[in-house]
């Protein structure tokens, strides 16, 4: 079995679509979708039909989707986020909204062994950045496999007596650690912040027990067009070719 993993794509049209064209080829079996789908970027409307058209085994929602579908305040957001969700907001139509406020709240289990989650296992909106929090995470989580995403950030953290291996035969696949947990982040389709401004996805092969981490280029300059002419803060198109 293998999963096409997405996380946090932010109405980022361009960067999803180049990123299910990378997977097809890569090849995958179901979709895990763990949360974010609107929220900064211009297209939130066709970027909830793309990905109800791929028919997620597993979908939870992410901070963004809650406030923007109004079952949350922005007001704890910043100033940009706050502007950008009450955009979309406006935007989308009563049945995107209605598709938002609907999707389940994290942790989901997907049998046998994986458990999805936004921010954390034990709080949908927490960010797990350092080996604390991913210790906690670990501790917090009811299955060998956890994916999470909210940071952005691509990362693996495991034990250190069951640590992830490299590949040999795939240079962006690692080994999931053998008899111990395994807590991985793929990071974003559409607001990378690790500095690289590439679209990020993952597949998880059940079978080979591996992890692969990919990076794919898109169309920044056409999600950037979007974004200015939809009125949204400018920030929001410059750091999409920053990574951050």
């Amino acid at each position: 079995m293998r999963y096409l993993v997405i996380s946090d794509l932010h109405a980022n049209l361009e960067a999803l679509d180049a990123v299910l064209a990378d997977a097809a080829v890569v090849g995958y079996d179901h979709v895990l979708m763990l949360g974010d789908v609107v929220g900064y970027g211009a297209d939130p409307g066709p970027v909830i039909d793309r990905t109800m058209t791929l028919a997620p085994m597993t979908i939870i929602r992410g901070n963004h989707d809650k406030v923007c579908a109004g079952l949350e305040s922005p007001l704890l957001f910043n100033d940009v986020a706050r502007e950008a969700a009450e955009w979309t907001n406006k935007t989308l139509s009563a049945d995107h909204l209605r598709t938002l406020a609907n999707l389940p709240m994290g942790p989901v289990q997907v049998p046998p062994e994986v458990e999805i989650c936004h921010g954390a296992p034990f709080d949908e909106d927490h960010y797990i950045f350092d080996e604390q929090d991913a210790s906690r995470a670990i501790d917090a989580s009811s299955a060998r496999i956890c994916l999470f995403g909210h940071t952005h950030v691509p990362a693996l953290f495991a034990t250190p007596e069951a640590p992830f291996g490299p590949e040999t035969q795939v240079p962006d696949e690692y080994a999931l650690p053998r008899g111990g947990p395994a807590l991985i982040n793929v990071g974003s389709v559409g607001q990378p912040r690790d500095r690289d401004p590439r679209a990020a996805y993952g597949v998880l092969d059940m079978d080979r027990q591996t992890i692969r981490l990919r990076r794919v280029t898109y169309d920044i300059a056409a999600a950037q067009a979007r974004i200015i002419n939809s009125g949204l803060p400018a920030w929001l198109a410059l750091r999409l070719e920053r990574g951050q």
